[in-house]
């Protein structure tokens, strides 16, 4: 699990494409694979990945295509900016919001104001996860836990401070730049749920 609080940016430095997946090697900052181990769950731009050594001198993780065609993997490049993340311990504080890792869809970047200290981005994502979509609600982009604010169809805004902009890759976002989505667990329950209960209301 992890709290969508990025830790640092680290660098692409090697994509390896076989004919069943993909071999990437990601460079970090000083610190970031302290007392790491084989095995762990490491977080790359929200995508939760496990690491194949102790990080000595790259973190070094295989991508299976399920997570290459689910995520923005597939257009990643030597040389792209990612957001890190560690998973959290049960000590941990939680300062965003508990994620797991797992990316729903890619979202679209279509506009972007840019405010000089803060940007307000607006994301568009597939209109079949549009109903999850809650103004005020979580919403996980490129592992940054974030808050929504306005809602559109299928668009919604963030806004972002300038403590997200100086540690993540979202300050570095363009418009038509493509994003990992992750949703609330939580809401995607509460809104199924009740979905579900209005169905069967309406059948019997």
């Amino acid at each position: 699990m992890f709290s969508g609080i990025v830790e640092c940016m680290g660098k692409i430095t090697t994509i390896d494409k076989t004919k069943d997946y993909y071999q990437i090697e990601v460079s970090f900052p000083s610190g970031f694979n302290e007392n790491l181990k084989k095995g762990a769950s490491i977080a790359v731009d929200g995508v939760c990945l496990t690491s194949k050594d102790n990080g000595h001198s790259q973190l070094k993780f295989d991508v299976i295509p399920e997570t290459i065609n689910k995520t923005r993997f597939s257009q990643l490049e030597v040389g792209d900016a990612v957001n890190l993340e560690r998973s959290i311990s049960a000590s941990s504080e939680i300062g965003g919001h508990l994620m797991s890792g797992h990316i729903q869809c890619i979202g679209a970047v279509k506009d972007i104001n840019d405010k000089g200290e803060i940007k307000d981005i607006q994301i568009e994502i597939p209109s079949s996860f549009s109903k999850y979509i809650i103004e005020k609600g979580y919403i996980g982009v490129n592992g940054c836990s974030l808050t929504i604010g306005g809602v559109n169809d299928n668009c919604f805004y963030v806004h972002l401070i300038p403590e997200t902009l100086q540690i993540t890759n979202i300050s570095k976002l363009k418009i038509g730049n493509m994003v990992n989505i992750e949703i609330d667990q939580n809401t995607i329950a509460i809104v199924d749920t009740v979905n579900n209960f209005l169905l069967a209301q309406k059948s019997s």
